[in-house]
């Protein structure tokens, strides 16, 4: 293989009422280890459809996507959505152990891993707390940890700070940019948001056109930590905008 994932003229196309609609075509992509790559497009462009293939929830109609195969006691993928979906029978520490379960550990030893999970997100001390006692931000972290605990070789991200406010937003955006960074997580993030994906990403994957294509990849050329207002970032931002309005990519 020539990165973690690789993907080959993918395609996905679905038949309602005897329509046929195309999502996805032609899609090639390598995501290399340790890479934090955003896949950035208008609403309707099959950004979370491709995260959903990824991780084998949807079939493609063609082509290929290979993963590596994941180490005992680690998942290939996971995955955080928008919104947290925390079991609100289980307490936290319950809720981020929860995907370890399939993986035929100890009891201890998921909850261990669990812990240590919450303490990566700042949230050792709300282990006994049920969902509805945190705030959304607080919510989101323990979906990120519960994705965390499983050590997975690719951290799939759709949209996961657009529900919450600016402040809080920024804030897990720069958790995550720790987080990931030093550990070397991999990571394919969704997001309608350009400068979160300038922000974020090592490189970001434009999709445009129905159906959705790869358009433009940009490397994002500063350093980390980086600073939301720093030129470079600035100047990717407007590139991308480019790549998204031009007339033969606007959405139909």
């Amino acid at each position: 293989m020539a990165g973690l994932i690789e993907i080959r003229a993918l395609a996905l196309a679905f038949t309602r009422e005897g329509a046929r609609t195309e999502v996805l075509a032609d899609l090639d992509l390598d995501v290399e280890p340790g890479e934090f790559l955003a896949i950035v497009g208008a609403s309707g462009v099959g950004k979370s459809t491709l995260l959903r293939v990824i991780a084998d929830l949807v079939r493609p109609s063609a082509g290929s996507v290979r993963l590596s195969p994941p180490a005992p006691g680690r998942r290939a993928v996971a995955l955080v959505f928008q919104d947290a979906r925390l079991l609100p029978w289980r307490r936290i520490l319950d809720n981020v152990a929860f995907g370890l379960e399939k993986l035929r550990l100890a009891r201890a030893e998921r909850r261990r891993r669990a812990g240590e999970a919450l303490a990566r997100v700042g949230l050792a001390a709300l282990a006994a707390r049920w969902p509805f006692q945190l705030s959304g931000g607080q919510r989101q972290r323990v979906a990120l940890a519960r994705a965390l605990a499983v050590e997975p070789h690719v951290l799939l991200m759709d949209e996961p700070f657009s529900a919450l406010d600016a402040l809080t937003r920024e804030s897990l955006q720069d958790e995550l940019s720790r987080l990931c960074g030093a550990a070397r997580q991999t990571v394919l993030f969704v997001t309608h948001d350009i400068e979160e994906a300038v922000y974020l990403a090592d490189r970001i994957v434009v999709l445009a056109g129905s159906p959705g294509r790869i358009v433009a990849t940009h490397t994002v050329p500063a350093p980390r930590p980086r600073d939301r207002a720093a030129p470079a970032l600035q100047e990717t931002a407007r590139r991308i905008r480019r790549d998204l309005t031009a007339p033969d990519r606007l959405p139909a």
